[in-house]
């Protein structure tokens, strides 16, 4: 019955191709704005990591000013991030499965023969703390000096972290893998890139083995990421969150001893006790973000009753003066925390469905007149036995066809906008990926389609089929 439904449906839709085409263009309208606002919003929105996002948590200490709160207009919100030496203590917990502690920096980067001498790291440290990285030499020092020709040096966002970053967050390789926890004990110069770095130094082969120079030291290559584009930088929410991943990552115990400062946010309230980079380690900053994976409940409940332990033992020392306050934050919960779906793109989304809403009912009246039209041919039928459920079947299912066809043209109008979007993305983010239509994306454009089609066509294809037979047969 429902391919003889669509068989006639075809048919009514040839008879009449000016007006089924109108019917069309308004799907299509509405589908292709819903469509293209929604997925902006599921952009932002989907889990990142959907395997493990209720395992790793995302961990906060209230050490700031025990005189004012972090966020005066919000006094029960610890820091976003916390000091060097609450990290190290952290470290230290074998309650987590993994855990790392990270940051951001700009490094200087090239192939041997053409680094920078001297040490210290590009990044926004606070004042009188980490030393900031100095210009690359130019080629005539680099000649004179008697080495190689050099690659001009470039500086290159990095994360520093723990061998269990790649495992926690599942980060694909294509050549080779991470450091082992080995390595970071040895503070091993040791390097992974991203695809893209490795196109850029070894022209994408296989670069296991080979050597960057990093500052002022040599760097062995042991892994190259393969194409990780999550759909926000949810291990850092703390700056520009839609970012792609970091070029180069190497072990966060070369930090100390390279003097490395940050590239990302820093937030303090007291110095240290002595001036300079061992200065602002102790002092009360913070600017590290810390993960730990917590795959159950009771880990999660023993790991807060060791934050509490560590915290209560800090009181004494005469640190941690404010209110216990403890965060330990799942990935999805901290995303909404951080506001990664801006208010804006929730609104559009809402007001893009409206409108196809707006659409399937200024169709109503299309359809209405155009089934009335045909209401002698269906009197007919009614008179010759034809049921009115069978009536109403058919003309609903001719709506259907008719929004599936202005569903599949939205949708790929919407591939289009989106590209240009996505290409508006990559001048002013560098990230040309962002904004895909996935498969959700695409049950909800085809199911969208089927509900404009239902509310388009749910009334002219009740009246068709309530109408008198009798009166239609004196007509003919």
């Amino acid at each position: 019955m429902i391919l003889y439904n669509m068989r006639i449906a075809m048919k009514s839709l040839k008879r009449s191709p000016i007006l089924s085409t109108v019917i069309v263009g308004g799907v299509m309208l509405g589908i292709t704005v819903s469509t293209i606002f929604s997925t902006i919003r599921h952009s932002f929105a989907k889990d990142p990591i959907p395997h493990k996002s209720s395992a790793l948590h995302y961990i906060r200490l209230d050490s700031w000013d025990p005189l004012r709160p972090y966020v005066p207009e919000q006094p029960t919100i610890p820091p976003t991030q916390i000091t060097y030496r609450d990290m190290t203590a952290l470290m230290k917990s074998t309650i987590p499965v993994r855990q790392s502690g990270m940051f951001k920096s700009n490094l200087w980067v090239s192939l041997p023969g053409g680094m920078p001498g001297g040490h210290g790291a590009g990044g926004t440290a606070a004042a009188g703390s980490a030393p900031d990285a100095g210009p690359p030499p130019d080629s005539a020092k680099t000649a004179a000096s008697g080495r190689a020709p050099a690659i001009r040096p470039e500086r290159v966002e990095t994360r520093l972290c723990f061998a269990d970053f790649f495992t926690m967050f599942e980060v694909p390789f294509r050549y080779g893998s991470g450091w082992d926890r080995k390595a970071d004990t040895d503070a091993a110069q040791v390097v992974v890139l991203s695809e893209e770095e490795n196109e850029k130094l070894f022209g994408g082969a296989n670069s296991v083995g080979r050597t960057i120079r990093i500052m002022d030291r040599d760097f062995k290559v042991i892994g190259v990421i393969d194409h990780w584009r999550p759909s926000v930088r949810f291990y850092d929410l703390t700056q520009a969150f839609l970012s792609a991943p970091e070029k180069l990552f190497i072990p966060f115990t070369l930090m100390p001893p390279m003097q490395i400062g940050t590239g990302g946010n820093t937030d303090g309230w007291k110095s240290g006790p002595s001036p300079g980079f061992e200065g602002f380690l102790a002092s009360e900053t913070c600017w590290l973000q810390f993960w730990v994976e917590l795959p159950t409940e009771e880990k999660v409940h023993e790991y807060e009753d060791f934050l509490t332990a560590y915290v209560m033992e800090q009181k004494k020392a005469g640190r941690f003066g404010r209110p216990l306050n403890n965060r330990v934050t799942p990935v999805l919960a901290w995303m909404a925390e951080q506001g990664v779906v801006p208010n804006e793109t929730s609104a559009m989304a809402v007001v893009s469905l409206l409108f196809l809403a707006v659409c399937s009912l200024n169709l109503t009246g299309l359809l209405l007149g155009k089934f009335l039209a045909r209401a002698p041919e269906v009197g007919v039928r009614r008179a010759l036995g034809a049921r009115r459920i069978d009536i109403f079947m058919q003309h609903l299912v001719e709506c259907e066809i008719v929004a599936v066809i202005g569903g599949v043209l939205g949708l790929l109008i919407s591939l289009g906008g989106l590209k240009i979007l996505n290409k508006w993305m990559q001048v002013v983010l560098n990230r040309g990926d962002l904004f895909r239509i996935d498969l959700p994306m695409t049950l909800l454009a085809i199911g969208l389609s089927l509900l404009a089609g239902f509310i388009a066509g749910v009334y002219p294809a009740w009246r068709i089929c309530r109408i008198q037979p009798a009166v239609h047969l004196k007509v003919q």
